[in-house]
């Protein structure tokens, strides 16, 4: 009788290998369930670059950080959190878990990029470092072109061991790492340093010993940015302007006091409420916004320095109370807002190489056409305008001549050390501020810009058919001229053989 109700009991409800089959089927859904709402909580985190730990994720603390926190908000209102009890040993909520979770989002996403780049069958380059605390890091971007747009992603951070070029060539071996060493490379682009571009010991040339199609390509952002840079460390005026507005961002920043008397100062005489930007030494986009600032808020800021009786607000205000101060302030926002414009394509995602070309070539056009007397006064007038306007003295004091010494009359002293250059009069700005300033910029640019590779790319625009050169005969013979001196160069640019060849015939 035992066997039989046994039996009966099998045929009604399964054998007991059925049954635990099917409870483990169960609970395998329920952590799948469970584990899907972890991941897509992991996943918003990660898209909204929100940490994921707190200082203290304690049973006593009142915020647990965001992981635990939107954890416990969607068990709120999901009724399957809320009738679900994870096992103790495996809740996939401890730190370690959420890094494992985080590491196979990662494999994932380089996964799908390794993969476009392989259907693209050529990809670009692109390493920088970063540094973390006391860990230097190098940055590994791709960029290749799928589904008919340019795509362009970080494909992984690497620890640094070494500052010299076997060390920094780093990037090679994630390449290997991640299956695409044998893809062609047709470009490589880092800064300009010595250890990076070095034609013969340099990271480029060590990185073409495996992928001799990758072209070396000077980042163009970088570039703009020490064109800015060689120009105000080459004119003592325009260095001292930016050291005096980062000098006056600190005054009101670091005192709180301060601050709360620029932002009453503000109200009173019925400017928007805005604040004053810190400067950048890596992104002059910041410099243009700085003067743009300083310019809007110079009303509010001299009341405010005059009200502050010490030494430092002093200072400050004798030198903003400057025409020539002024005078600067209009003549930078001239010319950085020029180049603002290239700053943000160069970089943007969708950045093209030969079409960046083309914007600089405008942008030095530009600024050259600004070289003329028309323009100088034009500046002129409206600084002068604007000191009016705020009660600032057009004339400046003559400066005192220092007196050569003594144990110095057998050399010849071309500027005593702190000399000021005397700005008196509109003549004087053009000479000292606005030709030198404007010389240096467009030598400056001239100078980085006119590189080997933006002559091969210009007529490579020959071969677009959404150029205005498109079939240009002089674009495509200088094109022919130039990558015979590329070769000579060791360097090589990936074009459309077929086509070449029909057009030489």
């Amino acid at each position: 009788m035992l066997s039989w109700n046994g039996y009966e009991a099998s045929a009604a409800h399964g054998s007991v290998v059925e049954q635990l089959d099917s409870a483990n089927e169960k609970e395998i859904k329920e952590r799948r369930e469970y584990l899907s709402r972890v991941v897509a909580v992991t996943k918003f985190l990660g898209k909204q670059n929100i940490p994921f730990r707190g200082h203290d994720e304690g049973i006593s603390s009142d915020n647990h950080g965001n992981f635990l926190e939107c954890i416990n908000l969607l068990k709120e209102f999901d009724p399957f959190l809320q009738s679900y009890s994870a096992p103790s040993h495996c809740t996939y909520l401890s730190p370690s878990s959420q890094n494992e979770v985080i590491q196979c989002c990662a494999q994932e996403i380089a996964a799908t990029i390794v993969r476009e780049i392989k259907e693209a069958g050529m990809f670009s380059v692109m390493a920088d470092e970063a540094r973390d605390g006391s860990t230097e890091q190098l940055a590994v971007c791709v960029r290749y072109v799928a589904e008919g747009s340019v795509k362009e992603h970080l494909l992984a951070m690497t620890e640094l061991k070494g500052f010299d070029a076997e060390s920094v060539t780093a990037a090679k071996e994630q390449l290997r790492l991640n299956g695409i060493d044998h893809v062609k490379v047709v470009a490589q682009a880092y800064d300009g340093a010595s250890v990076m571009s070095g034609p013969v010991g340099g990271v480029q040339a060590k990185f073409r010993e495996n992928h001799p199609m990758a072209i070396y390509v000077h980042c163009y952002a970088h570039q703009l940015n020490l064109v800015l840079c060689y120009t105000c460390q080459a004119i003592p005026e325009a260095k001292d302007l930016f050291d005096l507005l980062q000098s006056v961002y600190t005054f009101f920043s670091v005192s709180l006091v301060n601050h709360h008397k620029f932002k009453e100062t503000q109200k009173q005489l019925g400017l928007q409420p805005s604040e004053l930007v810190q400067l950048s030494k890596t992104r002059w986009s910041c410099q243009l916004r700085s003067v743009n600032a300083m310019i809007d808020n110079l009303p509010a800021v001299l009341q405010c320095l005059s009200s502050i009786n010490n030494p430092m607000a002093v200072g400050l205000h004798v030198k903003l109370a400057r025409f020539s101060t002024v005078y600067l302030l209009m003549m930078f926002k001239t010319f950085l807002s020029v180049t603002e414009n290239l700053h943000k394509y160069l970089q943007s995602q969708t950045v093209d190489l030969a079409k960046a070309e083309e914007y600089q070539c405008a942008v030095c056009a530009t600024l050259k056409d600004m070289r003329s007397d028309e323009k100088a006064a034009e500046l002129y007038d409206r600084a002068k305008a604007y000191c009016a306007a705020n009660q600032i003295p057009e004339s400046c004091a003559v400066t005192r001549q220092r007196q050569k010494q003594k144990r110095v009359e057998d050399y010849v002293v071309d500027s005593s050390c702190g000399v000021v250059s005397d700005l008196g009069d509109a003549e004087k700005l053009k000479t000292n501020l606005y030709l030198p300033c404007l010389d240096r910029m467009v030598a400056e640019m001239d100078q980085r810009f006119s590189s080997l590779n933006s002559q091969v790319l210009k007529g490579v625009q020959a071969c677009n058919p959404g150029s205005d050169n498109f079939l240009c005969e002089e674009a495509r013979q200088g094109k022919a001229r130039q990558l015979y001196l590329y070769s000579a160069f060791h360097t090589q640019w990936q074009l459309n053989a077929l086509y070449i060849k029909q057009e030489l015939k």
